[in-house]
């Protein structure tokens, strides 16, 4: 979940400032200060950018879980396709949007 901080730091990401609870003090001399407006659009496009990528995370976890070095190796050595049958799957089971 994107968080007040998350959106603060993505529109002024070399501020100065405090965020205690929900309370903001801005500290930087120079950058202003975005609006509560400005962040909560902040918030909902950051979580819009982090929800297209679940698809991405998903894939990634599975990735994680094979074995792709020796599969690939295991392939050239039999001639088989193991590798490729299992990223295929990955891919087909959770599709990019």
């Amino acid at each position: 979940m994107i968080e007040k901080l998350d959106a603060i730091l993505s529109l002024r990401p070399d501020a100065q400032f405090r965020l205690v609870g929900d309370v903001l003090t801005w500290t930087d001399p120079e950058l202003t200060q975005p609006t509560d407006a400005e962040i909560s659009a902040e918030v909902i496009r950051l979580q819009g950018v982090y929800d297209g990528q679940a698809y991405a995370r998903a894939r990634k976890a599975k990735y994680d879980l094979l074995n792709q070095d020796e599969m690939r190796y295991d392939d050239t050595k039999n001639s088989t396709t193991t590798w490729v049958d299992a990223i295929d799957a990955i891919k087909v089971a959770h599709p990019k949007p």
